[in-house]
């Protein structure tokens, strides 16, 4: 089976999985859902979605869910996608009629 402390530490880390578990599923959801809204264009609700994203991002790297570093970069990642989609110009939705 193992040693005592082997036992025990098993035990500890399963404890500590089922308790960060839904914290990464949190932060996986909320930028999946701000990665969504971006590929739509629909930028107003893309700007909360991503608000909310980088907190739960900041969260669990408060709490060692995460790494910082896996963090940052997260976040720097879906910035990036939401500053490219607003700096795109507005694509017209109906083709222009030629006269």
């Amino acid at each position: 089976m193992g040693s005592k402390s082997a036992q025990k530490a098993a035990r500890a880390s399963g404890r500590r999985q089922e308790r960060n578990k839904p914290i990464r599923s949190e932060v996986k959801t909320n930028i999946a859902k701000a990665e969504k809204l971006i590929s739509e264009g629909n930028l107003k609700a893309a700007q909360g979605a991503v608000a909310t994203a980088v907190s739960a991002l900041d969260k669990a790297a408060e709490k060692k869910v995460i790494p910082g570093n896996n963090a940052s970069r997260r976040k720097s990642r879906l910035l990036k996608k939401l500053n490219k989609a607003e700096a795109q110009p507005k694509s017209k939705t109906e083709p222009e009629k030629a006269a």
